[in-house]
Formats: C-alpha cells, structure tokens, sequence
C-alpha cells in the first residue's frame, strides 16, 4: 500500500492540542464535552491476521480517518465534533486499549489521531472472541464525553470462537442503548481453526450488529479494508444507517493492467 507522506509527517503540534483541548473536561468536577458522536473502533488482532493483515487494517484505517470526505463529515455535525477510542482484542480476555479517547473536530485532530494509528504496536494473539470486546467497549462509554449517540465499531475476520456467545453481549450493550456495527473482512485465507463456522457476513448479521440504524460495511478482502472503513466511517458519523443490517459490500479496487 503506497505511503502516505501526511500520515507519517503528521503534525507535531496536534497533540499537545488536543490534550490542552481535552484537560478542561473529564476531570472530577468538570463536565463532560458534548460531542455529536462516541465512537469505539475494536479491531481483530487474533491469530488469523497475520503480521501483513494487521498493517493492512490500521493503515487503512490510519488513512480513512484523515480523508477529507471523512473529516467533512464529521466537522458538518450539530456540534462539529466526535470523541473516538481504539482498541484491539482477540481471546476472551485480551483487550488492549492504543488510543484513549480524543476529540476529532478538524482536519488537524484527524492527522493527529491517523498518524497515533500509525505509531501504535502492533500485537498477534490468538482467538477471537467478539463478545470479549463488545463487554469491554461497552465499559469505555462516558468517560469524559456525552455524545447523542454511542457506536462500537467491530472489524475482524472471523467468528467468535472465545468466551460467551457473541449475541448475548450484543443484546446486554444495546439494552444500554449502545449501537453495534460491523466491518467483517472476508479472504480466502485457510482457516486456521478447522471447525465447520458460518459465512462471516451472516454470522456478523446474525449475532453481532444490532441497535438503532445497525449496519455492517463488507470489506472482500483486507486490500478493500481502506476503502470499506472509509465509507463505514461517512455512513456512521452522518448517522446514515438502514436499519436493517443490511450489508455493502466493498471489493478491491481493479489493478490496472500491463503494470
């Protein structure tokens, strides 16, 4: 994936922006900041995702963030503003938080968050276990921000294979209004766990998605993964989901040929 000279120059000085901007609030005392979202991005780091996989999924991820398209959509809310936190996760019990809540309200913020995406480590650990990461996004909420809506997004490649079924924390999170959508990432890969397990679009339709305007974005392929979030991110910031759960699906861009 070619580099992004602006991700990896990034500015110096967003950082120390945004944590003045975020010093005044979430403290004791202090009210929280009213943001138009709270946005939780959980990704896939279990043994299916091998070491290219993973630099695939947080750049893309790293670029979606930072798109102009994304950034207008975001900036164009009620209050201009989200709050956003990324984690990864894989057995029941392993999450790990890489970026605690920020604020993105411009293009700036965006760069900021983008190239801490860029800078985060990189982990490979083994199961997969989707409710484990739902149970722990849904504990990140309300910490320091009040959004009109709570979204965790969950990204990976395979079913739940650890801890409790994954619709049983899907159905517990959305009671506490939480909306749960999907980015299922579907390769042609052998699977390393060699039980029978469902198409991956139906199983995240079936147990996984849920709330409010719920949707799923099919990424086919981890070299669609850039193109999937990015259009997933649009359609949650703006709100725009069905419903439904209905699924778009996003395939690689074409390669030209003769190169």
């Amino acid at each position: 994936m070619p580099r992004r000279r602006s991700l990896l120059l990034g500015s110096l000085a967003a950082p120390f922006v945004l944590g003045a901007r975020g010093s005044a609030r979430g403290q004791p005392g202090s009210p929280d900041r009213a943001v138009d979202l709270e946005l939780i991005l959980a990704l896939d780091v279990s043994r299916s995702m091998d070491a290219w996989e993973q630099e695939l999924q947080m750049r893309g991820y790293a670029v979606a963030l930072e798109d102009p398209r994304v950034v207008d959509a975001i900036t164009s809310g009620p209050l201009g503003a989200i709050a956003v936190m990324m984690f990864i996760w894989s057995d029941y019990h392993i999450q790990e938080t890489l970026i605690p809540w920020r604020v993105i309200d411009s293009p700036e913020s965006a760069q900021s968050f983008a190239q801490a995406v860029l800078e985060a480590p990189r982990r490979i650990y083994l199961y997969t276990s989707i409710s484990g990461a739902i149970d722990f996004g849904a504990r990140q909420f309300g910490k320091g921000y009040t959004g009109s809506r709570r979204v965790i997004d969950i990204s990976g490649d395979g079913v739940n294979n650890s801890g409790r079924p994954s619709g049983m924390a899907r159905d517990e999170a959305l009671t506490q209004g939480i909306v749960i959508n999907g980015l299922p990432i579907i390769n042609d890969r052998p699977n390393p766990f060699p039980m029978r397990q469902p198409p991956l679009d139906e199983f995240y339709r079936d147990h996984v998605i849920g709330g409010d305007g719920a949707f799923m974005v099919v990424a086919e392929g981890f070299e669609a993964f850039e193109n999937a979030i990015r259009r997933k991110l649009i359609r949650e910031v703006s709100g725009r989901g069905d419903g439904r759960g209905l699924a778009e699906r996003v395939a690689p861009a074409a390669r030209p040929r003769g190169g």
